[in-house]
């Protein structure tokens, strides 16, 4: 495992933390720990570490609820307001803030002026703070009032964090119930906390409060209405906890892991694995791109990804008919390929999609029997989301280049049928402007140079990433006419078909080749100085063309 939290700012402030640190010639003294803060919003393990402090002869600080909750279970609590000698105010806004609690953090044990000062002040020494942060993060996916985001912002917790982290050689912090069993284990078999421990808490401690202001910063400036002035562009900050190492990456010789910046959505990384081996790095993120394509339809929708790439996507009534429409386009290419649906997997279905071999299937649930059927390929990873990712969602997408990273907003563009702008003589028939609608659609996920030929809302063929237009086009016309050979039609299902493209055609001649394959009706995004010669040559072959004024490159 990947034990980090990844965090990309104008400095990365755990990498630079833990340097500091190597530089220091300390020694792994062991730390006695005699009096704890424990403040937590989390309760989950609270009772047993208190009874593991209890038994070490530890003395409890507390504050709220977490004092309440630790006398409730019959332990012997100090309230913090008597330490402090000034009462919780302000509905608990204020309550750790104070010199007795800072005093007793920060002083340095090795320090004469330290300890003199903490003695002619009364404030005696906190050896470990135990103290996870109001839940922010968790309250703002649901789409708070902005009061409630407002009065889930922590500050007295970040400061004693910060505080207890700077002071790591004397004082052990803790940010997370996860945490609890290490800090017992050390408290059985050391009596104290080492000094490697400290430190590793103390640089996962500086790494969560960023991660928390990281997440603060990105709800104001999606969420609150800033009036005249422009909203601040941060500098470029990706929080994500690994969650899991991986055998290797897109090559063996590559190391690769995952890390998940949002699991409040359904995806790839928070799916339920049913069965098979574990993903790879080309497993997750040819499943992702298989998950974000159908999430694109409302009906009955199978893809089939390869490579990244659709080799075969159709939307009908029924699951198991989308499946044999998407298969259709290329049986060839969709041999150890990845499934996705937007429906529950039925036993129809199943059974269809067992007929050949499949590295991955994804979709929201699956029927019982459907799940048994899958079970008799035991190697057919099955990963059940429990609902679909919503296709509008914004977020960023980062690619790392030389030097730093190419950062833009996801490709959410969608259109409808009054969004068409039809620029040709002929009009497109009902029955095309669908067909268009799904080609689009399809056409936004495929890499760039893009042509897809789709027919009664499945794909017919698709070309795709070709360094010219004219060449996407034509390995999607051979391609049909081999599947035609397959299937032992007499015609390519290129014929009457409708054609997209991704982005505009430069030159008629990608149209021509659309025309001469069977193509009655066009989308592109239009916009190029020849627009005039290609919407020439459609009028000339009696075919309709629609501009969607959207370009969608997906290099």
């Amino acid at each position: 495992m990947i034990n980090q939290l990844l965090i990309i700012e104008g400095f990365v402030i755990r990498e630079l933390f833990l340097k500091i640190l190597e530089c220091k010639n300390m020694s792994s003294s062991i730390l006695q720990i005699q009096r704890a803060l424990i403040s937590v919003s989390d309760k989950s393990g609270l009772i047993t570490l208190a009874d593991a402090l209890s038994n070490a002869g530890i003395e409890i600080l507390s504050t709220g609820g977490t004092s309440r909750e630790l006398r409730k279970a019959g332990f012997d609590v100090r309230d913090v307001s008597k330490e402090t000698g000034f009462p919780e105010i302000m509905d608990g806004r204020v309550k750790t803030l104070h010199p007795n609690i800072h005093g007793g953090i920060l002083a340095k044990r090795d320090s004469k002026t330290h300890m003199n000062a903490l003695e002619e002040h009364d404030i005696r020494p906190i050896d470990l703070i135990v103290v996870n942060l109001y839940p922010f993060e968790q309250v703002t996916t649901g789409n708070p009032k902005i009061e409630t985001a407002i009065e889930n912002i922590d500050i007295g917790g970040p400061a004693m964090i910060r505080a207890a982290a700077k002071n790591h050689d004397f004082v052990t912090v803790i940010t997370a119930p996860e945490q609890y069993p290490l800090l017992i284990e050390e408290l059985l078999t050391l009596s104290g906390t080492s000094l490697a421990f400290r430190r590793k808490l103390a640089a996962q401690a500086f790494a969560r409060t960023s991660s928390y202001d990281y997440a603060i910063t990105e709800w104001m400036t999606s969420n609150l209405d800033m009036g005249e002035y422009e909203k601040p562009e941060p500098d470029l900050n990706i929080r994500a906890p690994a969650i899991q190492s991986l055998r290797y990456g897109e090559n063996p010789h590559q190391s690769a892991a995952i890390y998940a910046s949002d699991q409040s959505t359904a995806s790839v990384l928070t799916a339920q694995q049913i069965q098979g081996k574990p993903l790879s790095y080309n497993n997750v993120n040819d499943t992702d791109a298989a998950l974000k394509l159908v999430s694109e339809f409302s009906e009955p929708t199978v893809a089939i990804i390869k490579h990244a790439n659709p080799c075969g996507v159709a939307s009908a009534d029924s699951l198991s008919k989308a499946w044999e429409l998407a298969y259709k386009c290329d049986t060839v290419s969709a041999f150890g390929g990845i499934i996705a649906t937007n429906r529950i997997i039925d036993e129809d279905t199943a059974n269809l999609i067992t007929s050949i071999f499949s590295e991955v299937i994804i979709g929201p649930d699956a029927t019982k029997d459907a799940c048994k059927i899958l079970s008799n390929k035991p190697n057919i990873r099955l990963l059940l989301t429990g609902g679909m990712p919503n296709p509008a969602l914004s977020s960023q997408q980062v690619k790392t280049i030389l030097g730093g990273f190419l950062v833009q907003s996801r490709d959410t563009a969608m259109i409808k049928k009054d969004d068409l702008n039809i620029v040709t003589k002929r009009k497109p028939t009902e029955k095309e402007i669908q067909d268009m609608l799904f080609a689009w659609k399809v056409a936004k996920h495929v890499k760039s140079n893009a042509i897809i030929y789709a027919k009664n809302k499945s794909t017919a063929a698709i070309g795709a990433g070709q360094m010219s237009r004219l060449d996407s086009s034509r390995i999607a016309i051979q391609k049909a006419k081999d599947m035609a050979q397959v299937h032992g039609l007499k015609n390519p299902r290129t014929i009457g078909s409708v054609i997209a493209s991704d982005a505009f055609f430069p030159f008629p001649d990608g149209l021509l080749s659309a025309i001469e394959a069977g193509a009655t009706a066009v989308i592109q995004p239009g916009g190029s100085i020849r627009d005039n010669d290609v919407i020439k040559a459609a009028d000339d072959a009696d075919i309709s063309m629609a501009f969607t004024g959207i370009r969608h490159f997906n290099h």
